[in-house]
């Protein structure tokens, strides 16, 4: 009977702590795949100035573009929009590049093929679903900055 005691005391113990449900494990979504644009926010700050937001809307031709994130840490970015004189959907522009992500930080730096400067990005959301990416662009004015923020929706390969 002492002996069943300490086994059930022992399979008790070993319940309550095995089973232990740890909450600061929280899985991450991978950068790496094909995402669609569907807005972006624009946000000016002047220095002593409140902030102010401009939403850009994509329409569903500009829903085309694409945003690929390989694994090779290269990629490819492909944009719609409405060309000619009776307007029609097509690519306005194929740009590859290459990327760094530093999934601590959350930065992403991407640097298109035929440009000197790379753009420096902030992930700000990113599930399986979606990614906010947030880019500061330089100006020529040191007292005003601005960035550009761009949500996509995840496309499953």
């Amino acid at each position: 009977m002492k002996k069943l005691a300490l086994l059930f005391a022992g399979l008790s113990l070993f319940v309550a702590t095995g089973c232990n449900d740890d909450d600061n494990n929280v899985m991450e979504s991978p950068l790496v795949g094909v995402w669609q644009p569907l807005k972006e926010v624009v946000t000016t700050v002047e220095t002593g100035e409140d902030p102010v937001s401009d939403v850009i809307t994509y329409s569903d031709c500009q829903k085309e573009s694409r945003w690929r994130f390989n694994t090779e840490v290269a990629g490819k970015r492909t944009d719609w929009g409405e060309i000619g004189t009776t307007p029609q959907c097509a690519i306005t522009s194929d740009r590859n590049f290459t990327y760094t992500y530093d999934k601590s930080a959350k930065t992403v730096v991407v640097k298109y093929q035929g440009t000197v400067e790379p753009a420096n990005g902030k992930i700000i959301t990113l599930n399986d679903t979606t990614l906010n990416l947030a880019f500061r662009e330089e100006t020529q004015d040191p007292t005003v900055f601005k960035t550009r923020t761009f949500t996509f929706k995840r496309i499953p390969q």
